[in-house]
């Protein structure tokens, strides 16, 4: 019999906890939070396994091929951490159940479109960025930086646009 699962956290402890988290990281590796640097990483090596010349040769590619093999990084280690801290985090709390979620009037197959479009648009643009959420957003605003906090509201500007977009198409 499966039991309910529990409540989510308060958002101030979630917060505090969060911001800990982001203390201890910069304290630990002297970096903050990220993570596309993560999968630029790992296209990288898959590019240098299919193509090494080409991957070292290439002005973007190059200079992540002389930094070395992905596991050698931080961030590999971080993404790592982060994957199973959210398993076991969900697994205690009783929500690993597999579902999609979406709209009345969504079909599975669109749902899995939307979602891959837009992880590729945030792919692309956080790497035009030169930083995903986590590394410009909560990062670069905890030591002030002026670039996290523009990105942090034109990302909050963007969500909220599109989604009112995207409800009134579908309602």
């Amino acid at each position: 019999m499966e039991s309910e699962p529990r409540p989510f956290w308060n958002p101030l402890a979630a917060g505090i906890v969060l911001g800990l988290a982001l203390l201890l990281t910069f304290v630990i590796t002297g970096n903050g939070l990220g993570a596309s640097g993560f999968v630029t990483r790992m296209a990288v090596q898959i590019n240098a396994w299919t193509a090494p010349d080409a991957a070292a040769g290439n002005a973007y590619f190059g200079p992540f091929v002389q930094a070395g093999a992905p596991l050698v990084s931080w961030i590999t280690w971080e993404v790592i951490g982060v994957l199973a801290g959210a398993w076991l985090g969900s697994r205690g709390a009783g929500r690993t159940r597999v579902k999609v979620e979406r709209g009345a009037r969504v079909s599975v197959g669109e749902r899995f479109a939307w979602a891959f479009a837009g992880g590729a648009l945030v792919g692309f643009g956080s790497r035009l960025a030169r930083g995903c959420t986590s590394g410009l957003g909560l990062s670069g605003g905890a030591t002030l930086a002026v670039s996290g906090f523009v990105f942090l509201a034109g990302f909050f500007l963007a969500g909220f646009a599109v989604s009112m977009m995207f409800r009134r198409i579908w309602q």
